[in-house]
């Protein structure tokens, strides 16, 4: 109850605004979010019914990773129950906490240490940052890791009841986060300790023991893994035709690689530099974060030079150069783990049981290697070409995860051990060992500076007078923080070597050990997590201008396209907070569309951006955005910045011709060629060869919502009509007179259909297996894993 309460205040104390203030985060993939999901929501709230298709962003694409809430009432009340009802995501913070200290306790580490490795590993400057960027999808996977290795833990040390209910909750809350990149990590963790339990059992001969424990976890894994079902399902069957899929094309658009997953240029993007997870003892070993720009610091001797400068233009144009860090990485901010960590971690190889050892060291090193990246090509690259998986993910610095959860664990298990034992002269060497190669480095990099050049590829050019301020400022960064992690490590290494929880009470030094862990954490976390972190509550960020108010007046279906940043256009969500977007801001968006963009839809961007800057543009000739029903241009400033576009092709439109493609290649070069109004290209062999040849054949959207669209056609002939909706066979039927007809894909990525003569009613309905078949599931299986884990919980208390 202590460690609830001391969990509780710590977290109600960082996130005080929060409580006291009535403030929210102020966090931008949220607020890029909360564009993407607006209508998504404005539906549910009207209809009591989940919009299954988001028709906001890229034209269209399943709302499975967009915003979809599935049946699983009896985690999520779990989670708000075991939470003590904290605001989302500030309970994720909490969680991290309790679900660690149930680590270590699962682990015999005694109760009051327990709370300071719990508070050391929730302060990670890994989960505050992920908090503060957004991630709140990484960090809610994050909490719950340590309590699925508890549960598993608990199954191996005797007590497999208990260890089953824990291991089915902990799965499923984990699962519930729908962060696969961490269930990917958590795997690697799992799997390391099974294999140092087995080659346990096998020394010890206890095979069937093993074998017990293992049958008490397959079924807990299963029924957590029912939680999860549906999304998994979707998540699996989407996954194909997205980014993370491979591409139809032979060659995709600009030498991008033709490979089932991402490629190696997009998932190796943010790499740590080799030095970088330094970053986890002494935070500013590399400057630091890269949005902290030493020209905003008036006492920085890169401040100081560029005033003394006298020139005003120059001194702008450098001010830009002024990032304090200096590693590899376009953006970064330091994972720091905490200096006595570290410490603990080198005392733990020490003294800790060796099988852990055996256990979390290893992990610790390919937890480093993969956070490398391109980095360690020779490696990382194997992983990535051979490794089942792996080429879904990008970002690999979240790699860290498995040393930030391993440091903690180890370092507390030797200093459980340590505390047990008589303070000898073999235990004095081990201790002197582990403080000289943690405290030693700091004290070294303290004295020295270091041995970098503390400038980046990129700055060789600049002054030498503006390079010499950039490299004092960031060696001084260096050595403060060097300074400050020595004394840190010192202040516990003494309070180890005189053995003083026996010359005082021993609940003095367990404040004392967590008081430092908090000093050591939060200090930093503040330099990353600040008052700007924070805005008025409910403040979405998007408000409205009078270009939107112009083009909502307009009450029928049809799309925008936002022009106003042409290199990152799908790098936004604002338009699709108001507007159905062509654009948007998504992770998993569909590969067809992105190829599209890159073959056609660039090029026609460009010369809609030339047009109006010339005063001097046909519509017309922009076939694949008329054929998106492009209806409104924005650029330029917020006010009076929209455009209309009378050529758009509309919702669905009758074509006289069509064009027969042999593969994808040629169906996407066809269609940056043709008239989209009069010519569709089809690659489809179900395609008969009908066209229409009536003038006056008409096709209208009478009726929409994200599951359901209603028109109404005219035509003496018949033909093929194309509609201005994504193409997506999972999923989507389409209904002529209540008579199924089969979809078939025109123009590379819209949908089209072969309509008899005569007058029709036309419906598409998406009504997904994954969602309705897999919701049943996840519901039945969300239930059975809340009454495990009671039953198990009362049954273990009883027999206690």
């Amino acid at each position: 109850m202590l460690a609830v309460l001391i969990f509780f205040i710590v977290t109600i104390t960082f996130f005080s605004p929060i409580f006291f203030e009535n403030k929210s985060l102020k966090q931008d993939d949220i607020t890029q979010f909360l564009g993407s999901s607006k209508a998504l929501r404005d539906y549910r709230e009207a209809t009591g019914e989940e919009g299954l298709w988001a028709n906001s962003m890229f034209s269209g694409m399943p709302a499975y990773l967009v915003h979809l809430q599935w049946s699983a009432e009896a985690i999520s009340w779990l989670k708000r129950a075991g939470g003590l009802f904290l605001p989302h995501p500030v309970s994720s913070i909490f969680f991290s906490f309790l679900c660690y200290y149930i680590l270590l306790l699962s682990f015999r580490v005694r109760p009051y240490l327990a709370i300071a490795g719990a508070l050391a590993f929730g302060l990670s400057s890994f989960i505050i940052i992920g908090l503060g960027a957004g991630h709140n999808g990484r960090i809610g996977a994050t909490a719950f890791m340590p309590l699925v290795l508890a549960g598993i833990h608990l199954a191996f040390s005797g007590k497999r009841l208990l260890g089953f209910g824990v291991t089915a909750a902990g799965l499923a809350l984990h699962l519930r986060e729908n962060h696969l990149q961490m269930t990917y990590y958590l795997l690697f963790i799992v799997a390391g300790y099974g294999l140092v339990r087995l080659i346990e059992a096998v020394q010890e001969k206890k095979l069937k023991e093993f074998g017990v424990a293992l049958g008490m976890l397959v079924p807990a894994a299963l029924l957590a893994a029912g939680t999860f079902f549906g999304q998994f399902w979707a998540i699996t069957e989407y996954s194909k035709y997205t980014i993370r899929g491979k591409s139809d094309l032979v060659s995709t658009a600009k030498g991008a690689e033709s490979t089932d997953g991402l490629s190696k240029d997009y998932a190796f993007s943010y790499s740590n530099g080799i030095s970088e997870p330094l970053t986890l003892i002494i935070p500013n070993i590399l400057g630091g974060s890269s949005a902290n720009f030493l020209v905003q610091n008036e006492n920085s001797d890169t401040y100081k030079a560029l005033v003394q400068s006298g020139d005003n233009e120059t001194a702008n144009q450098l001010a830009q150069y002024s990032s304090a860090y200096w590693g590899d990485q376009r953006l970064s901010a330091p994972y720091y783990a905490g200096a006595i960590i570290v410490f603990l971690f080198v005392v733990g190889i020490m003294f800790a049981d060796r099988k852990w050892v055996w256990w979390l060291v290893p992990l610790a090193v390919l937890s480093i290697a993969l956070s490398w990246g391109k980095n360690f090509s020779s490696f990382n690259f194997f992983m990535f070409d051979y490794f089942p998986g792996y080429n879904k993910f990008r970002s690999v610095t979240f790699a860290l995860i498995i040393i930030l959860i391993a440091m903690p664990l180890l370092g507390f298990l030797g200093l459980e051990k340590f505390m047990q034992q008589s303070m000898d002269k073999k235990s004095k060497i081990k201790l002197g060992i582990a403080f000289a190669l943690t405290g030693g480095l700091c004290f070294f990099l303290w004295a020295t500076g270091g041995t970098g050049d503390f400038t980046r590829d990129v700055e060789k050019d600049l002054p030498i007078w503006f390079l010499n301020a950039l490299k004092s400022d960031r060696q001084g960064l260096l050595q403060d923080d060097a300074f400050r992690s020595f004394m840190f490590i010192l202040s516990i290494a003494i309070l180890m070597y005189f053995e003083i929880w026996k010359k005082i009470t021993p609940i003095a030094f367990y404040a004392f050990l967590g008081i430092m862990v908090l000093a050591d954490t939060i200090v930093v976390d503040k330099r990353h997590f600040t008052k700007d972190n924070y805005q008025r509550k409910y403040d979405v960020g998007f408000e409205i201008n009078e270009s939107d108010q112009e083009i909502l007046k307009d009450k029928s279906y049809y799309r925008v396209y936002n022009l106003q940043d042409i290199q990152n256009p799908f790098g936004e969500a604002r338009t699709s907070y108001f507007h159905n977007s062509l654009s948007g801001y998504h992770g998993a968006k569909m590969r067809r569309y992105q190829d599209l963009y890159d073959s056609c839809i660039f090029s026609e961007t460009v010369n809609v951006i030339n047009g109006l800057r010339s005063g001097n543009f046909d519509f017309k000739n922009i076939g694949v955005l008329n054929m998106l029903d492009t209806k409104y241009f924005l650029f330029g400033p917020a006010k009076n910045n929209y455009l209309p576009n009378p050529y758009s092709n509309g919702n669905a439109w009758f074509v006289y011709a069509v064009e027969k493609v042999n593969n994808a290649n040629e169906e996407l070069d066809r269609t940056g060629k043709i008239d989209t109004k009069t010519t569709a290209v089809i690659n489809d062999s179900g395609f008969t060869g009908k066209v229409n040849t009536d003038s006056s054949a008409t096709i209208i959207l009478t009726e929409h919502n994200p599951n359901w669209l209603k028109y109404e056609s005219n035509s003496s002939s018949g033909g093929v009509a194309v509609f201005s909706e994504i193409y997506y066979p999972k999923g989507w039927s389409a209904r002529i007179d209540g008579v199924e007809a089969p979809i078939l894909r025109a123009n590379y990525v819209l949908r089209a259909l072969e309509i008899p003569s005569g007058k029709h009613v036309i419906e598409f309905t998406f009504a997904p297996k994954a969602y309705f078949i897999g919701n049943k599931i996840t519901m039945a299986s969300s239930w059975a894993v809340l009454l495990v884990l009671l039953g198990t919980i009362g049954y273990s208390l009883k027999k206690e």
